[in-house]
């Protein structure tokens, strides 16, 4: 992938990313590498419920810079990004799955710890019970073969369209969700969720910066929405996603009118996944997607 044209020194940061301990198909290392081949600045790892990637891709990024400052090149060295330690929590809403992005946690402080641990255990059940309906169907599949395939994964539906997929008893992805693990499809299994303002406070009290993600995925009438937003500026939300990949001119300026009738900040990202979504990519998103540098400055902690 490439970014295509010489606008690449405009590109400063992609706050929301996703790697293989979760959903996406790059290492956290890996990451770190394409960032700095796209000229980001920083990007947020921000893994669906697992905060297992950010010490691999802090240290990471960090022996590369060591290793710039002790071998100097003749030519600058390209820039090693800013990795900022993130997540995505999933939560639900009026039974609406809501995600909610933190951004500068400290993820290794322990309520916060323990949350994420006990959040684990649930979606371990959860994904047996999946295996097991999906066996009744018809599937070999074991947990613990998902864990083989997927080695230090945190377990999502995209592993088990990816499984099936790899197995050869679908044709696609899509065909994963639309025949087996889809919201009300036979094989699926709802997980525990907490709320978003529960979300919110825990991000809060890892000292992060909760941001409401890509709410127009949501599908909500927009006094529901409004109610949504209300609710969690009340609780403490600092952010809300209004640059995504997939919004149009229309959208963008919805949400830019919920940020400053709240008084949120803005934050944006590609949502970036690698090749579970290969037409988005690092940063760029389609193609046009753009996170000026003043957009990840005013989202850092302490600013006003």
């Amino acid at each position: 992938m490439d970014a295509g044209n010489a606008d690449i020194h405009f590109l400063k940061g992609a706050l929301h990313v996703h790697s293989t301990c979760s959903d996406g198909t790059f290492t956290p290392e890996e990451l770190v590498d394409y960032a700095m081949e796209k000229g980001l600045r920083a990007f947020a790892l921000t893994d669906h419920d697992t905060v297992n990637g950010l010490d691999r891709a802090i240290r990471y990024a960090e022996g590369l810079r060591q290793t710039q400052e002790a071998s100097p090149a003749d030519a600058p060295a390209p820039q090693v990004p800013e990795v900022i330690p993130g997540i995505e929590l999933s939560t639900e809403y009026q039974g609406k799955d809501i995600h909610m992005v933190g951004l500068f946690i400290d993820y290794h402080q322990p309520d916060f710890a323990h949350y994420l641990e006990d959040f684990i255990h649930s979606r371990e059940n959860r994904n047996k019970k999946m295996c097991a309906l999906l066996r009744e169907h018809g599937i070999d599949i074991t947990y613990e073969a998902l864990l083989a395939e997927f080695p230090g994964a945190v377990i999502t539906r995209a592993h088990f369209a990816r499984y099936l997929l790899s197995h050869g008893y679908i044709q696609s992805m899509k065909e994963a969700f639309d025949r087996y693990v889809g919201d009300h499809c036979p094989c699926f299994v709802p997980r525990e969720k907490v709320t978003p303002a529960q979300a919110v406070e825990l991000i809060l009290g890892a000292g992060g910066v909760p941001v409401l993600a890509h709410p127009i995925l949501y599908h909500m009438s927009d006094e529901r929405l409004d109610n949504l937003v209300a609710e969690l500026k009340s609780i403490g939300l600092v952010g809300i996603e209004a640059i995504y990949s997939t919004y149009n001119t229309a959208e963008e300026r919805q949400i830019r009118g919920l940020a400053s009738k709240y008084d949120l900040k803005i934050s944006g990202g590609s949502d970036f996944h690698g090749a579970n979504k290969p037409k988005i990519d690092l940063g760029t998103g389609w193609g046009k997607l753009y996170v000026p540098d003043e957009v990840l400055e005013n989202l850092r902690p302490g600013r006003k």
